[in-house]
């Protein structure tokens, strides 16, 4: 079993302001899916060109911080946020929700399409292969922070934890588990892995050929869906959330599940459209 290494949150602190490993993680993000754009906005297959490129990720940038604050307000905090209102703004301690992110970035797409005399899927596919890298840091960011632990367990999957304050910070079961020399699974290692790197090699090597509009976008829907799905059954529920129902469905997987629906609607769709169109 691994032992979780001692990180400090802060990277740096300048004078009165500190950098956080955690808002790094999402400008490294969004540095990572400008590149590949890049890359993707030279094919002359293309909606987007080199050009617009920029105002694309500036447009993406504001849906996934608009979106993925006010997602996880709404959908894992709405209560605690009554009761204290200026926590909102406190995003360095975390608190973004992927779906959040997902619709914030859906509207800014549907703006930009609109803007450019471009349709709403086309954008999504071309985008869809550049979010998991974005993902994959942000998970790292939360491994970084200490939160969003799995079960706890003895496997060699499990990961010790031996920082008081990251102890102090954990749900009170889990704090026992750990006290009792219970290691946690590292689901946000999990995550990365799945939603960030194998979502990206799947999306990057579909897409490279020229597919029916929609398809990428479906794939990105189910591949996501479908490995966010299975973590949740490790990792813990919010501890002010818990389980919703069976006593092992969580909010993440009653949010995935139409993503998995949608996804297989849209691919479906797609290459029947293809289909009769070739006729």
């Amino acid at each position: 079993m691994l032992t979780y290494p001692t990180i400090d949150p802060v990277l740096v602190q300048i004078g009165p302001f500190p950098i956080h490993w955690y808002g790094l993680m999402y400008l490294i993000g969004l540095l990572i899916a400008w590149g590949l754009g890049h890359s993707r906005a030279k094919r002359p297959d293309s909606p987007v060109t080199p050009e617009q490129l920029s105002d694309l990720v500036f447009y993406s940038a504001l849906g996934v911080v608009l979106g993925g604050r006010l997602g996880y307000i709404l959908f894992y905090g709405f209560p605690t946020y009554l009761q204290h209102p200026l926590a909102m703004f406190e995003v360095w301690r975390g608190g973004m929700s992927f779906h959040g992110g997902l619709i914030g970035v859906l509207i800014a797409m549907a703006i930009f399409a609109h803007k450019n005399n471009r349709t709403f899927f086309q954008m999504t596919d071309f985008i869809a292969p550049l979010v998991p890298p974005g993902l994959a840091a942000g998970r790292l960011g939360n491994f970084i922070n200490g939160e969003l632990w799995g079960h706890p367990t003895q496997s060699i999957w499990g990961m010790q934890i031996t920082q008081e304050s990251v102890i102090t910070r954990l749900p009170q079961n889990l704090q026992e588990a750990v006290l009792n020399g219970m290691g946690l699974y590292p689901t946000q290692l999990f995550q990365a892995a799945l939603e960030g790197v194998a979502l990206f090699v799947i999306l990057w090597i579909f897409s490279k050929k020229p597919r029916p509009t929609m398809a990428v976008s479906g794939l990105f829907l189910i591949g996501y869906g479908v490995f966010r799905f299975i973590v949740e059954f490790v990792r813990m529920p919010d501890a002010h959330i818990g389980y919703l129902a069976f006593d092992w469905l969580t909010m993440g997987q009653l949010l995935s599940f139409p993503m998995i629906i949608i996804g297989i609607g849209l691919m479906l769709f797609a290459y029947r459209r293809h289909s009769v169109q070739q006729v």
